[in-house]
């Protein structure tokens, strides 16, 4: 097993085949509330991922008892810990600055979906806020029976800027979307379910067995097959028809060659 350990309470594990790999937020006592080192390097860890294109599946987890309780609100008041960063002193800046800023955080919520591994959420507990990005963030989710997601920016007076926005209308509709971010209401799992914010919804104490019999069929696909079809599929909606028909057709050429190379 490769265990890496990043600032920010972030730790990538590579398990034992080389096939999967496991992204934890590893900050209990917080609930593994995030910082700016945190958001580095949750992208930093997709980038590590990306250099290993033996990987098929990678989940996204929180140790203890909560996935994420979103942001670390200790950032906001300038009393963050040494090396996690200060949004308060960032605000000193010309709202260029800012923004720039900003879209470094929006990377490690937005480097799953480019990822060419499956990526899957498990999220336990809460995902609050930012935890709540993190798992839309991912390609699929997998919610114990316990979870809640809440949207919680609204109620700091703060709108969700991590990429989560676009994604939560994608999934549920712009209705449903705008209700969850306007109004900070818990969405419990069973009601995710419905929604389509959760592909997989089990009882706590299955969770590990349900998880691994649901990475199970990703990885019965060899690698390169399951990226190309990740990527047909991620990409789908913003092409036009023929669009979608050209990658289809180059995808399979690029496969077909494969084989009959091996």
């Amino acid at each position: 097993m490769d265990r890496t350990v990043l600032p920010g309470g972030v730790e990538l594990i590579f398990g034992e085949d080389r096939r999967i790999a496991q992204v934890w937020l590893v900050r209990p006592e917080v609930r593994n509330a995030q910082t700016v080192a945190t958001w580095a390097s949750l992208a930093r860890a997709a980038e590590l991922i990306a250099d290993r294109p033996d990987v098929s599946a990678v989940l996204l987890r929180g140790a203890g008892t909560d996935f994420s309780a979103g942001l670390d609100l200790r950032m906001l008041t300038g009393t963050a810990p040494d090396g996690e960063g200060d949004l308060a002193s960032l605000l000193e800046g010309d709202d260029d600055a800012v923004e720039r800023a900003i879209a470094a955080f929006q990377q490690g919520f937005t480097c799953w979906r480019g990822l060419g591994a499956v990526v899957v959420a498990v999220v336990t507990g809460r995902a609050i806020g930012a935890g709540f990005q993190l798992a839309l963030g991912a390609d699929l989710r997998v919610l114990s029976a316990d979870a809640m997601l809440v949207m919680g920016e609204a109620t700091l007076g703060l709108v969700p800027d991590l990429g989560g926005t676009r994604r939560l209308v994608e999934l549920v509709g712009y209705p449903r979307a705008l209700e969850i971010c306007a109004t900070a209401r818990p969405v419990d799992a069973e009601h995710a379910r419905r929604l389509g914010l959760a592909d997989l919804v089990v009882d706590d104490a299955d969770l590990e067995t349900a998880v691994e019999a649901y990475l199970a069929g990703f990885l019965a696909v060899d690698p390169a097959t399951s990226r190309a079809v990740k990527s047909l599929m991620k990409d789908a909606s913003s092409r036009t028809g023929d669009e979608q028909l050209a990658a289809e057709r180059a995808a399979q050429i690029a496969l077909l060659r494969r084989l009959r190379l091996s």
